[in-house]
């Protein structure tokens, strides 16, 4: 199975085609949406990084391929930026999730 990287930026697309990941730079929501499409059409493709922009702004478009398949699994990763989540934001979720305070 193969990775493939779908990202806002061509920093984050030069540095993971410099460690062998195919993808493409995409900005609009329609532009998500058919790289989206192909990706699903390729059997290979396994494992789909998405940077953490597009959950942002399109959480509409990656929260229901997240639900909708198992494979290939979607990742959000961050970008050159850094990440755009709270530094405990693992802890907050499991908290969140069980209702106990860690």
């Amino acid at each position: 199975m193969k990775m493939y990287l779908i990202s806002d930026n061509t920093d984050t697309y030069t540095g993971m085609r410099l460690a062998g990941v195919e993808g493409e730079v995409v900005h609009e929501k329609e532009e998500l949406k058919a790289a989206l499409d192909r990706v699903l059409a390729d059997k290979e493709i396994g494992i789909v990084l998405l940077t953490e922009k597009f959950g942002r702004e399109f959480p509409d478009v990656v929260n229901q391929l997240k639900l909708d398949y198992k494979v290939p699994l979607f990742v959000e990763i961050p970008d050159r930026h850094g990440t755009g989540r709270k530094p405990n934001f693992i802890t907050d979720y499991v908290n969140e999730a069980i209702g106990l305070k860690l």
